[in-house]
């Protein structure tokens, strides 16, 4: 059964509503521009994931400490700056169902806003003398940027198969989890053994999540957002590349054809969208998923029952089990 997020977030509720302020504190900017797109951005904040994973990791291994809000603003900043970037990069127009910052001011004022937050984060952990923490978050995103690097290098050539995919989303998604679990340990203890379980977990949890959002191109369920979206941008998701796999060579040839070269076509994409869905991909797909999922809880459950421990299950469930 999914909890809803106010359940999960009950062991770290005050932590939460403090971050809020330590964060719009982190993007405050005496010049007049800056703080108005910073102010829209944290007034159209997500489900705050990230950083539920950064204070429920630490409370798992310790108890919160102003290095636990550091991190939490850390992977939130650096975490920002991708998306704005991400938006300008993929000409997006839309996040989370409100104007990205690109259609409102433009790519030239959304690429600096990016830059600003990466700098603020840079900064942040300069001031506080954070330099494990900045550590792993720095990891984080030059792993994004290759994972998203790659990405693009192989929908070039439609060359990918199952290794590189899972390289690809460990790079490109699961990283910034992963950073944020470690990010959280490495802010109440020293112990290297622990901070790396941690990451472990996260990395594991970030590869489930992007597996389940891979699911929702091909979906039947209305999950908010138009299907075949990866195909239109060539990129091979499981299921896909499970689908081919397994095609007699006549059908497989077809469908890589569709992809490289009718893309933009709504027909052929439906055709591709159809071939996975009699293929099994998808079965398989979740069943990969599913096999992460354990795995995370597996890397969980050395650590003893508790309060905070069930919330961490929880939100795995939740980010694996939404429907958008």
């Amino acid at each position: 059964m999914v909890q809803s997020l106010r359940i999960i977030q009950e062991p770290i509720e005050r932590e939460l509503r403090h971050f809020e302020k330590h964060f719009r504190e982190a993007m405050r900017s005496p010049v007049p521009l800056l703080d108005k797109i910073t102010y829209y951005i944290v007034r159209r904040k997500g489900k705050q994931v990230r950083p539920m994973f950064v204070f429920l990791s630490a409370k798992l291994c310790g108890e919160v400490t102003e290095s636990t809000y550091a991190a939490a603003s850390l992977v939130e900043l650096l975490h920002t700056a991708t998306l704005v970037h991400d938006d300008v990069v993929d000409d997006s127009y839309e996040r989370r169902g409100f104007f990205s910052i690109n259609a409102l001011w433009k790519n030239k004022i959304a690429v600096l806003v990016g830059d600003y937050l990466l700098s603020q984060g840079l900064l942040l952990s300069l001031k506080n003398k954070e330099f494990r923490l900045l550590e792993i978050v720095s990891s984080a995103v030059k792993s994004m940027s290759e994972g998203e690097l790659l990405q693009i290098e192989k929908a070039r050539r439609l060359d990918i198969q199952e290794a590189i995919y899972y390289d690809i989303i460990r790079q490109k998604t699961a990283s910034l989890i992963a950073s944020a679990c470690s990010a959280g340990a490495a802010s109440v203890v020293k112990d290297e053994t622990i901070i790396e379980k941690m990451r472990l977990f996260g990395e594991k949890i970030g590869i489930a999540f992007q597996i389940r959002d891979d699911l929702f191109d091909f979906g039947v369920d209305d999950v908010g957002k138009p299907l075949g979206i990866d195909i239109k941008e060539k990129k091979l998701t499981l299921p896909l590349i499970y689908a081919l796999d397994h095609a007699p060579r006549p059908q497989k040839r077809q469908m890589m054809n569709n992809i490289r070269m009718h893309h933009e076509n709504p027909d052929k994409v439906r055709e591709v969208i159809e071939f996975v869905r009699q293929s099994g991909g998808m079965e398989y797909a979740e069943q990969a998923m599913l096999r992460f999922r354990m795995e995370a809880f597996e890397v969980l459950h050395t650590f003893p029952p508790s309060p905070v421990r069930q919330s961490l299950e929880d939100l795995v469930v939740f980010v694996t089990d939404r429907k958008h």
